[in-house]
């Protein structure tokens, strides 16, 4: 086992995988990393399956079967099946995990198509839908923390669906998730259902921050402004930590609690660094705290095995520097509310582009399999 991730495993951090594909299933690396990098969860995203199903290979025989089951299977029939085959394969493998850390790690994500990220009942019925279709209790359900995306997590939770929300770059839109999430588990509760059995994290987004934000203090470029890149995403993510820290000792939060529910976890998301002159394990050395998970692409997760520095806890004292830095970049003339207006467009929007590849690989592949 890795040192250096067993240390932010041991500082309450659950180290998840930012990637999944036939190939880490069948070849046995994704059992590897459970084993020696602690490992306890995947996530995935229409970027990921896009990469993994362009490698037609390892999805040629399931595919071959899959037509010559019913020679008029749809594209959208085809994507389903390949996708939640690989999620229903990760959920067995972390079962056992999933079962010894009482549901909250050994967590496999599966996401709603981004075309519906504006679609409230669409979004609902797709996520009963993968639930019902990756039949294991370990999968989480994401769902983009849109406008139309926030009713959707309240009626996905109310209905028992565990969910991982996705796509949050703002402060206030956390507080509007971590809202949905308790009302969710309110109407799940007033309806008869066992708490105990839904589990969330809220998915939030780090290294894109950064990108955007330096690249506008680039533009203004005075030294002040230069002075505080690099500084934003940490800065924002700490912040959101803090909101979260006031829900759990909020007395709403307690009663649900007492009920038998378990925490909404911040999970930060986009965590490789993509500034070459940065240390590349900043976003996650620097968010080290009792109760978080990060989702790591297995990149980032090399570096931190190899040099990262975990030092313990380096959140909770250091909000108050992040709610300094954040008044800075105000005063320099960065506008935050307009940097995540325009992430959470640009996240939705890359989506739907990879969803669209994604479409288009499957189609060929369908059309290939019928010839």
């Amino acid at each position: 086992m890795n040192e250096r991730l067993k240390a932010l495993s041991d500082a309450g951090v659950s180290i998840w995988l930012d990637d999944l594909s036939r190939n880490r299933l069948t070849s046995g690396n994704l059992a590897q990393l459970v084993a020696e990098k602690s490992v306890t969860g995947v996530t995935t995203n229409p970027t990921i399956f896009a990469a993994a199903l362009s490698n037609g290979e390892a999805y040629a025989e399931q595919l071959a079967s899959l037509v010559a089951a019913n020679p008029e299977l749809s594209v959208d029939e085809a994507i389903r099946e390949l996708t939640t085959s690989d999620v229903r394969d990760a959920c067995e493998l972390f079962a056992d995990l999933n079962e010894q850390t009482d549901g909250v790690d050994g967590r496999v994500s599966i996401e709603v198509e981004p075309g519906l990220a504006m679609d409230t009942d669409g979004t609902v019925a797709q996520a009963k839908e993968l639930f019902e279709k990756v039949d294991r209790s370990n999968v989480l359900i994401k769902i983009p923390a849109t406008r139309p995306g926030l009713e959707a997590i309240r009626k996905t939770i109310a209905a028992g669906i565990s969910v991982n929300v996705t796509l949050i770059f703002s402060i206030e839109r956390y507080r509007e998730v971590m809202e949905a999430w308790l009302s969710g588990l309110e109407d799940a509760l007033e309806a008869g259902l066992d708490i105990d059995e839904i589990h969330s994290v809220a998915s939030f987004f780090v290294s894109r921050v950064d990108s955007e934000v330096d690249k506008r203090l680039m533009e203004i470029g005075t030294d002040e402004a230069l002075a505080l890149k690099g500084q934003a995403a940490i800065a924002n993510a700490r912040i959101a930590y803090a909101a979260w820290l006031e829900v759990m000792t909020s007395e709403r939060w307690g009663v649900l609690k007492s009920r038998g529910a378990h925490p909404q976890r911040p999970l930060w998301a986009s965590t490789g660094v993509k500034d070459r002159s940065y240390d590349d394990t900043m976003y996650v050395t620097q968010l080290v705290a009792d109760g978080c998970v990060n989702t790591m692409p297995e990149k980032t997760m090399d570096a931190v095995a190899d040099h990262g520095e975990v030092t313990g806890d380096t959140i909770t004292d250091n909000i108050d520097q992040a709610i300094d830095v954040m008044g800075k970049l105000a005063q320099v003339g960065i506008d935050m509310d307009d940097v995540v207006a325009k992430l959470e467009d640009e996240g939705v929007s890359k989506f739907i582009t990879s969803w669209d590849e994604l479409v288009g690989d499957v189609s060929s592949a369908v059309e290939a399999a019928k010839a």
